[in-house]
């Protein structure tokens, strides 16, 4: 069952994540996270909604905020009048009206808002969807593409979805931990991810171009940094991209010092790199590091810089991260680092 959360709430998190990255697709008119600029199907039906409830909203506040400048300027004091105004008591016309109005406006605001869950959850699946699973973990995102046989860590690749052909894609929404929240907001509404439970939600979008986005639920320390990364390709790039994540990690001998270090340390027990003896499922896999823009879940640009600071002390970038310092010396981030970015 997916725990979907839309229309006001897309409203009221329009604020909160203004920040790590611009859009490589054209830019919203306020910022990358825009929820009125919707790219993907489940997007509209939430914009749609989200500006239904914004005009009856309106409306109510331009109706009362006329009644009450109405009766501030008709009713007020004035100098000589001593006289006290009638008093109304038990009038059933009044009653009725701030009762029955209110029920109705509420009932409108209900079917609608069932009506865009209804729609999103039981949307149809085409055979050539993409199938994902996005396991949420204090404070990253790990991927798996079950029928490609691919994972990767922080950043998804999908295609894009030609609507005359649409290519959705299904994500199954699991945590490693605790509560977290997937959020894209140019492509759905938020989805819980909840330990022992599964739910789904899923994204078609329209457009080529990077989409951001972050957990939305508070999962800890780091959570305002456990940030979406969405890179939206046409179908022969990620076609190409899978190929490439399905190969075995390729090193050189001339990094063959840092990965000796890299695997006698409790590197491995966190982290896998394929073909080698480092199979750790706590950490994101690093078998294809360097492809990757960021570190850290978004919050550093994969730079030499930023891995070495990021090998010596991760807490420098992200502090209360789960990966501890190893205390390594100088020589040995070098060499570790030098490993890390034959990874590709």
């Amino acid at each position: 069952m997916t725990i979907a959360k839309s229309g006001l709430g897309a409203l009221a998190g329009l604020c909160v994540l203004a920040a790590t990255a611009s859009a490589q697709s054209t830019p919203s008119p306020l910022s990358p996270t825009n929820i009125f600029a919707p790219a993907s199907t489940p997007a509209h039906a939430i914009h749609e909604l989200s500006l239904f409830v914004l005009g009856v909203t309106a409306a109510i506040f331009v109706m009362v905020f006329s009644l009450l400048a109405y009766a501030v300027v008709r009713f007020r004091n004035r100098s000589g009048d001593t006289h006290e105004p009638p008093q109304v008591y038990g009038s059933t016309q009044v009653e009725l009206a701030w009762t029955v109005i209110p029920v109705l406006i509420v009932v409108a605001l209900f079917m609608a808002s069932a009506r865009v869950i209804a729609a999103i959850q039981k949307a149809a699946r085409p055979a050539n969807a993409i199938d994902v699973v996005a396991i949420g973990h204090q404070f990253w995102w790990e991927y798996r593409y079950p029928g490609l046989k691919v994972t990767t860590a922080n950043e998804l690749h999908i295609p894009v979805s030609d609507p005359a052909d649409p290519t959705p894609t299904f994500i199954t929404l699991l945590s490693a931990d605790m509560d977290h929240s997937f959020w894209v907001p140019r492509l759905g509404g938020k989805t819980d991810l909840i330990p022992n439970r599964m739910n789904h939600t899923w994204i078609d979008p329209h457009e080529v171009g990077l989409y951001v986005g972050q957990c939305a639920q508070y999962c800890g320390t780091q959570h305002a940094k456990m940030l979406l990364r969405v890179y939206v390709e046409p179908r022969a790039e990620f076609d190409q991209w899978i190929r490439e994540q399905q190969q075995e990690a390729i090193t050189s001998q001339a990094t063959s010092e840092g990965r000796a270090i890299f695997e006698s340390t409790a590197c491995v027990n966190c982290h896998t790199v394929a073909g080698t003896n480092a199979n750790g499922r706590f950490g994101p896999d690093l078998t294809h590091l360097m492809s990757r823009d960021t570190i850290a879940s978004g919050v550093a640009a994969n730079t030499p810089e930023k891995l070495r600071q990021w090998i010596r002390n991760p807490d420098a970038i992200k502090p209360g991260a789960r990966m501890p310092a190893m205390g390594l010396r100088e020589r040995e981030v070098e060499a570790v680092a030098r490993y890390l970015e034959t990874l590709r």
